[in-house]
């Protein structure tokens, strides 16, 4: 039986770090599973894509609060998509982006494992993976997400564990934060 690592509890916000709405607080609610991104985490990320994604289109597969999706928006993305399931998760993060005025960011209430399998191939420049936490899902959504990269695009997959990139994505950077994983993907040219 394998013990997998947790985070501390959550103090019910975290900030967006960058870009636009730099500072703006989101709401984390009390929900299995939901361990957002934390701000060093989401910093190193954006260090390590640029600081501006103008033009990008970004999908951000489980939502959760939206950490990552609305990060991308404040930084320039022109879409947006965040895939919740989650009713209250998906009602939360449409509220923050209507209060910010966000054109850019759309919220499906979807399954994102079903949406990625029937969403057009090579649609996307950056895919955000960070599934529940007490899932297994890390790696078959990574390989789901691989053929939505546009070529050269990048996937960023956070885990409880180190993983290697799936059949068609290399290995660009990776970093661990106490008991998260995050891995920056790029797909093959």
């Amino acid at each position: 039986m394998s013990v997998q690592p947790v985070r501390a509890p959550q103090r019910g916000e975290v900030r967006l770090i960058g870009g636009l709405w730099k500072r703006t607080k989101l709401p984390v609610l009390d929900r299995p599973g939901l361990r957002p991104t934390p701000d060093r985490v989401r910093e190193t990320l954006f260090n390590w894509l640029g600081q501006d994604l103008s033009g990008w289109r970004v999908l951000d597969a489980f939502a959760g609060t939206g950490a990552l999706g609305l990060e991308a928006a404040s930084r320039g993305a022109a879409e947006v998509l965040l895939l919740e399931r989650d009713a209250a998760l998906a009602t939360q993060i449409s509220a923050v982006a209507q209060r910010l005025g966000a054109q850019a960011l759309r919220v499906l209430r979807e399954e994102a494992m079903l949406w990625m399998a029937r969403s057009p191939a090579q649609c996307f420049e950056l895919v955000f993976i960070d599934p529940p936490f007490d899932s297994d899902l890390a790696m078959p959504a990574a390989t789901a997400a691989a053929r939505l990269l546009v070529p050269g695009g990048y996937v960023f997959v956070e885990a409880g564990l180190a993983l290697q990139p799936p059949t068609g994505l290399h290995a660009r950077r990776s970093q661990r934060a106490g008991a998260v994983f995050g891995h920056l993907w790029q797909r093959d040219e």
